[in-house]
């Protein structure tokens, strides 16, 4: 079934991640936390704000598994992949009379029955259905499209969008009164750029995630990989950092992530530290693969730290200094190694 356009699930909590990891350790996201935990068992609208891909559907899903109304459906509708024309009976559903009879299609608010209907992308709703939510929002009724018929709506209604709303208003591309209404419980989710101190607990959540859905184990997150990942801007945000992690389990090559970041262009605008950030990125990313061919020199050589100076032609303590500095400071039990964060060699299965 496609994505965005859902007829209704559960939500299991066990499927969710730790709130750890879902709203990390930053303040900002610590506050939206807090903020979410007052209104779980209400059925007040919320409206979810964040760039594309800092988590909107996971974060609507934990509202709605936590809720009251957890036993009910989870029904996401994404309003930019359905056409306008289209988009009202999806939500609302339709009414049309034939020489056959009466034909009937329930819409979204109704499969949702009970439970929590998820609009994503809701700044791509047109004006008029924008009047007909702002409607739903206010006293849950609602009319099919085609039927004289008034319906009551029993549903939580979640909104998300990548863009300002505000600013939207500004614009006339949204309606100011259904903004008012909605931003009521307006939480702002993060970008992951400025909550680089989560990495390591989403590397391992992604991780651990991806291995058992490619049958691989999962890569350890190294002091050096690290200081690749916080060198990098992140404009996809979680979603762009969980295909880096895909690319390494299925490369099975720690480089395959600055060689993915070097195919990019880090945009130059001193203005707002993309240069110096790129710069930085540069140097950690040839930290890494200097870092790649010790390991593999040392590999070849058994170990064998004399001959794998002779052979790197790097006097003896360098090399010492290069190997605390990755965190491998014991041989690997394997051939091929991925050097713990906690200063331990690991090896991989």
């Amino acid at each position: 079934m496609s994505t965005h356009l859902q007829q209704g699930f559960q939500v299991d909590p066990a499927d969710l991640p730790s709130e750890a990891v879902i709203f990390g350790s930053t303040p900002a996201m610590c506050e939206v936390r807090s903020k979410i935990a007052r209104v779980l068992d209400t059925d007040f609208p919320v409206l979810l704000e964040g760039e594309r891909g800092t988590g909107k559907d996971l974060v609507a899903r934990y509202l709605h598994a936590r809720s009251s109304r957890r036993e009910g459906p989870f029904v996401k509708l994404s309003c930019a992949a359905i056409p306008q024309r289209l988009l009202e009976s999806e939500l609302l559903g339709s009414e049309e009379a034939s020489a056959h009879g009466k034909s009937e299609k329930a819409g979204l608010i109704e499969i949702a029955e009970g439970g929590t209907l998820f609009l994503d992308e809701i700044s791509e709703m047109g004006s008029i259905l924008q009047r007909k939510l702002l409607h739903l929002l206010w006293d849950g009724r609602f009319f099919r499209a085609g039927s004289r018929e008034e319906r009551q709506a029993n549903a939580r209604i979640i909104c998300a969008t990548n863009i300002s709303l505000a600013s939207a208003v500004k614009k006339g591309t949204f309606r100011k009164d259904l903004f008012s209404q909605m931003d009521v419980m307006c939480f702002r989710l993060s970008a992951l750029r400025s909550r680089k101190a989560d990495i390591p607990q989403l590397w391992e959540f992604f991780a651990e995630k991806l291995a058992r859905r490619f049958g691989k184990s999962a890569p350890k997150l190294t002091p050096a990989i690290l200081h690749v990942l916080e060198q990098w801007h992140w404009p996809g945000n979680l979603c762009e950092l969980e295909n880096c992690i895909a690319r390494v389990i299925i490369l099975g090559d720690d480089l395959a992530i600055g060689e993915g970041f070097r195919r990019r262009k880090v945009p130059a605008n001193p203005g707002n530290g993309h240069a110096e950030r790129g710069g930085r990125l540069k140097a950690a990313t040839r930290q890494l693969a200097a870092e790649a061919m010790i390991l593999q020199v040392l590999q070849a050589n058994r170990w064998n730290q004399r001959k794998a100076t002779e052979e790197l032609k790097r006097g003896y303590r360098s090399l010492l200094y290069r190997l605390r500095k990755a965190g491998i400071v014991h041989r690997p039990r394997s051939r091929r190694a991925f050097p713990r964060s906690d200063g331990r060699a690991g090896a991989a299965e």
